[in-house]
């Protein structure tokens, strides 16, 4: 911590969610009255150049300076991004991925809000350490950046040296690492102040929970995409590998190698994990008993089922329905 405070540069680019950035900036700027007397943090926002007029949802955002005004931030923040197309492409902010460089080497602790990330991963600061973004662009990152560990169900991600690496994963997880960094420099108990004040939330069950299977439909094999669509339509066999490989007309060795290179996973894996958002959704909006859920769903046993559920999403079917079932209207404010 420096004499003066934290200096902490938020940094806006055309991608920018104004949600995150605003609320990171909130919680830092108002820090001194939610907390009084305590050494306040000095913020900002800055941006690559001048000509930054509005963020990804068009509403109008003004930066403070340009990245080559700042000297020596003590902290930089990434807010988070929306990609057009889910995709990323290398390059789009070459001056800016050289000055995180720049006062990385110079001491600042570097963080990402979601998909901030893809900006870190551009200084190829992170090539070999663990990252943390928002799980629907899982497949772009791990296609731009193979050498950085993805942890998708980690909530922040805290590393390297001096622990100058803080990321914190999808959507509104930028409420655990604005609540983080308060109570790195100013102290568990501001943190607890902020939390309460702003209503923030420490999501200590991980991020699991929130995750939906992302499947791979634009891989171009035919056969394999009559095959996903198959185990769709028929969850509840009984023997769903066996038969969408008679379906197929392949033999087992050539469908599972084709089947993997398309999806990225195994054929029993993938019906699991179709089985499973089947079994949520159910849990959301129904009230149909567990046992009910799991017999639907192509599971004999609810033991078993049970135990992939939690395996996979971090919960028990009970504790998933309680977390994310869907308030009738008559008790909303209740």
């Amino acid at each position: 911590m420096t004499m003066d405070g934290p200096k902490i540069s938020i940094v806006a680019l055309p991608e920018t969610t104004q949600s995150t950035l605003t609320g990171l900036y909130d919680v830092f700027a108002l820090f001194d009255s939610v907390v009084p007397k305590s050494q306040p943090f000095e913020v900002e926002i800055i941006a690559p150049s001048r000509d930054l007029v509005s963020s990804v949802s068009g509403l109008p955002l003004n930066a403070h300076r340009t990245i080559q005004e700042v000297e020596r931030p003590d902290i930089v923040i990434m807010p988070s991004l929306i990609l057009a197309n889910d995709q990323w492409q290398k390059g789009r902010y070459p001056q800016l991925v050289e000055w995180l460089k720049t006062v990385y080497e110079q001491g600042a602790t570097l963080c990402s809000a979601c998909s901030g990330a893809f900006v870190l991963a551009e200084t190829g600061l992170l090539d070999g350490r663990e990252a943390t973004l928002h799980w629907s662009y899982e497949r772009t990152f791990r296609a731009n950046f193979p050498n950085v560990q993805l942890r998708l169900e980690r909530v922040l991600i805290v590393s390297g040296a001096d622990q100058r690496f803080v990321m914190s994963g999808a959507s509104a997880s930028w409420h655990d690492l604005a609540l983080y960094l308060v109570a790195r420099y100013a102290g568990p108990a501001a943190a607890q102040s902020v939390a309460k004040f702003f209503v923030l939330q420490w999501h200590d069950g991980g991020l699991a929970p929130y995750i939906v299977f992302q499947e791979a439909t634009d891989h171009g094999d035919a056969a394999i995409l009559q095959a996903q669509k198959w185990m769709h339509e028929n969850l509840d066999s009984d023997n769903p590998v066996e038969e969408v490989i008679q379906q197929a007309g392949l033999s087992e060795r050539t469908f599972n190698r084709r089947f993997r290179k398309a999806t990225g996973h195994k054929p029993i894996v993938y019906m699991q994990n179709l089985r499973v958002e089947a079994a949520k959704k159910r849990l959301e909006i129904g009230d149909e008993a567990i046992d009910e859920i799991s017999y639907r769903i192509g599971y004999a046993d609810p033991a078993f089922f049970n135990r992939l559920f939690k395996r996979t999403t971090g919960l028990t079917p009970g504790a998933y329905r309680k977390k994310f079932r869907v308030p009738l209207l008559r008790n909303l404010g209740q």
